[in-house]
């Protein structure tokens, strides 16, 4: 029989020396010298009697893969991790919705697409490892500035249920200049269909109905990305 590997855990928060605590070196250094299980002991707070709130978070981290495993976990399974219980899943939920909001929120706030790396930059960290096909817009103004990012469809994509009118619905109320689509493959191949191609060929054809450009369709992979523009793929 092998050996149980035994867990280490690190010592309690009120044992450490103050210049070691993790809100204080935040304080006197700022938030980029932490790691990221002492960034979540910050939001966490508090452990467990036998387990100091540092080593919850890396437990955290192991058990999800990682931040992005974090993220896409559900209110349940959070609570269902020994040390966290409803309020402090609560705590998690919220700080990483922040995150994700201030990705799409601020120049100036608005984030401003240059190029489809830009739009990758904004969407891949949390379309990269949903579990289900999501469609979603990005609504620009004339200067390509990110209006908002609605999702219009779940599931996979099929242009016998999906209509192409309800993809342009928060463009056309949104008065906006253009639109670039996109979606995910949970696979994480974000190798285009021919479905693809077919709906990318018709979102570009109502867009011209309507007067929106579309200016691109991404495709989001697990850490890749696929321009069905540059790709000269749906577009003429």
């Amino acid at each position: 029989m092998g050996q149980q590997k035994q867990v280490e855990y690190q010592p309690l928060i009120r044992d450490l020396p103050e210049s070691e605590r993790p809100r204080e070196r935040l304080e006197t250094y700022g938030p980029g010298s932490l790691s990221t299980s002492e960034l979540l002991a910050i939001i966490l707070r508090t452990g467990t009697k036998s387990e100091s709130v540092i080593n919850l978070g890396s437990r955290l981290l192991a058990q999800f893969h990682g931040l992005a495993g974090i993220a896409r976990a559900s209110f349940a399974d959070l609570c269902d991790v020994h040390g966290l219980g409803k309020a402090k899943a609560a705590q998690l939920k919220a700080a990483l919705e922040l995150g994700k909001r201030l990705m799409v929120a601020s120049p100036q706030e608005l984030p401003q697409v240059k190029s489809p790396t830009d739009v990758a930059n904004l969407l891949m960290l949390e379309m990269g490892f949903l579990e289900q096909e999501h469609l979603r817009v990005v609504l620009l103004d004339t200067k390509n500035r990110v209006l908002g990012i609605p999702t219009i469809y779940m599931g996979s994509l099929n242009t016998s249920v999906m209509r192409i009118g309800e993809l342009f619905r928060e463009a056309v109320r949104a008065n906006c200049a253009a639109v670039i689509v996109v979606h995910n493959h949970p696979s994480g191949d974000p190798t285009p269909s021919p479905e693809d191609v077919s709906i990318t060929r018709q979102i570009v054809e109502a867009g011209k109905l309507l007067d929106v450009d579309v200016l691109d369709h991404l495709i989001i992979g697990q850490q890749r990305y696929v321009s069905l523009k540059e790709r000269g793929l749906g577009f003429t």
